[in-house]
């Protein structure tokens, strides 16, 4: 197996240090550059060359967001593994849409760290316990949210335009009369309307079909 070219990105000059100590313990690491931001880092991979690049996410002037981009968009081949101490959701997603193969924490094992530059070497996405768990839950959130938004639309389909008209105009705090002058019907109309729409959304009042329609966003 050929050596696995690394640059590391840290803008703390011993934590660099150190970690290049550890992964070049490993006779299938080497460490080719270090460097102290993102935009370093993305320059030093012209003239190095590395398979992995380990990036950290915040630092001084050019964070890892910056790194990631420039180096995915310019040398695509070369991986990024996130290797940091943050991990909100904001940071993850940061990395994430940047382009980052990887994102674990530098709590994690240095034996762990080592297999997951070989994993993401190889092509293999890694992402850490606690970072994945809050991937997932992202997606669920979003998936929840698109399926509300399926739900809300499906229930407008339900409704014929007068009846969406309706709704609009009595979340709007209109009273029969306007609504009827609004919409020219006879007002008679409107109340046989309202009250076809109470029985249908099985509701007791207008105040009722008010908070209805404003909440699943009718008005």
């Amino acid at each position: 197996m050929e050596q696995i070219k690394v640059l590391i990105a840290d803008d703390i000059m011993i934590l660099r240090q150190g970690l290049k100590a550890v992964l070049e313990q490993n006779k299938h690491i080497q460490v080719v550059a270090l460097a102290e931001n993102g935009r370093e880092a993305f320059e030093k991979c012209a003239v190095f060359q590395p398979d992995v690049v380990l990036m950290d996410m915040r630092m001084p002037d050019y964070d890892g967001t910056f790194g990631i981009r420039c180096i995915k968009e310019k040398y695509p081949n070369i991986k990024v593994l996130v290797l940091t101490t943050f991990d909100d959701e904001e940071t993850i997603e940061n990395a994430v849409n940047s382009g980052a193969d990887g994102y674990i924490l530098k709590e994690m094992e240095d034996e762990k760290i080592i297999a997951s530059i070989k994993s993401v070497h190889d092509g293999i996405s890694v992402f850490g316990n606690g970072v994945y768990n809050i991937m997932r839950r992202q997606i669920q959130e979003r998936n929840s949210n698109i399926h509300q938004q399926k739900e809300l639309q499906n229930l407008k389909i339900q409704f014929t335009l007068r009846e969406q008209d309706i709704l609009k105009l009595v979340a709007g705090g209109y009273d029969n009369k306007e609504i009827s002058a609004a919409l020219c019907l006879a007002e008679g109309t409107v109340r046989n309307q309202i009250s076809k729409l109470l029985e249908k959304l099985n509701l007791k009042d207008r105040t009722q079909l008010a908070v209805y329609a404003v909440k699943n966003g009718l008005d």
